[in-house]
């Protein structure tokens, strides 16, 4: 990953004529009409289909699972309508709201996503890491995620032991390690990568 430069064009968002329709169930969102579903999926790698942990093509019967930050970024662009289970319509501010309270620190870590996500990258959660995020280059089922990404506020405090732990798990998983650090008020976003190598 060149750090703020490089952008992929294979993995942005084809336009889409009507958004589609999101419901939100607990702090995921489900798109039910499988046509949807695949079409989401099938532009940008958007969510899960469903009961199938990796899933390969959108040749898949099943229902889009979303995470929320996915959600909010999708309603911002207007290519998801978001709604209750009663039918009620939320709005962005809604779902900012729902964001805030899933995710410590959503403002900064959702620039990071928009960030990676506008340049056409796939991002993921990287909870299973021990990170932020585990971003692809070309998608889930196509390559593995080869950089792991942990958000930090600009003049945050991080030791050499931490770099080192998170270097060698990435390295393990043969990922590379990014810390992101996203300065709110210029919407900017700056990437620092390491590599690890024995001496």
């Amino acid at each position: 990953m060149t750090c703020g430069v490089r952008t992929h064009k294979n993995a942005s968002i084809a336009p889409l004529s009507n958004p589609l329709i999101g419901i939100l169930v607990g702090n995921r969102i489900i798109v039910w009409n499988i046509d949807d579903s695949r079409l989401l999926f099938g532009n940008g790698y958007f969510g899960k289909p469903l009961g199938i942990a990796k899933p390969k093509g959108t040749l898949f019967n099943h229902p889009l699972v979303l995470d929320l930050i996915e959600g909010y970024y999708l309603a911002l662009k207007s290519k998801l309508q978001l709604r209750t289970i009663d039918g009620r319509t939320l709005s962005a501010l809604n779902i900012k709201a729902l964001c805030k309270k899933q995710y410590d620190e959503f403002d900064t870590k959702y620039l990071v996503f928009q960030d990676l996500r506008d340049r056409g990258y796939i991002v993921s959660p990287g909870i299973k890491f021990g990170c932020d995020f585990a971003v692809y280059e070309r998608g889930p089922g196509i390559d593995h995620a080869p950089y792991l990404v942990q958000v930090y506020k600009p003049g945050f405090d991080i030791t050499a032991t931490a770099i080192v732990l998170a270097g060698r798990l990435a390295t393990t998983v043969k990922k590379q390690f990014i810390i992101a650090i996203p300065k709110t008020n210029e919407r900017e976003v700056e990437f620092i990568g390491f590599d690890w190598w024995r001496a």
